[in-house]
C-alpha cells in the first residue's frame, strides 16, 4: 500500500498555496480597493456607482463606508452636488 500523508498537512498546504495565489500581481483587487479608487478621484462617487461596481446594495455600500474604510483610517466626506450626493475620501491618517 501507498503511504498517504495525513489530510491535515495537505489542508495546510493548500491553504499556503492559495494564500501565494493571492498575493501575486495579476489577483483582481478586492471590492473595498475598488471603492477606494473610485473615492480618491476628483469628483468622487456617487452611491449609485459604488453600487454597480460592487454589485452590492446601498446599504451595504454605506455600511462598507462606515466602517470598513473608516477603520482603516479614511476620511470620507460627502456632499451634495446637483441633487446627487458625493463621496470622496482624504488620505489615510
Amino acid at each position: 500500500m501507498a503511504s498517504h500523508t495525513p489530510y491535515s498537512s495537505n489542508r495546510k498546504q493548500g491553504k499556503a498555496n492559495s494564500t501565494a495565489a493571492r498575493k501575486t500581481s495579476t489577483a483582481k483587487p478586492s471590492k473595498l480597493d475598488r471603492m477606494i479608487i473610485l473615492l480618491r478621484q476628483k469628483n468622487g462617487v456617487s452611491l449609485e456607482e459604488l453600487c454597480k461596481v460592487t454589485g452590492w446594495q446601498s446599504h451595504s455600500v454605506r455600511g462598507a463606508i462606515a466602517g470598513s474604510l473608516k477603520k482603516k483610517g479614511h476620511l470620507i466626506t460627502s456632499e451634495k452636488i446637483d441633487s446627487v450626493r458625493r463621496y470622496r475620501i482624504g488620505d489615510p491618517s
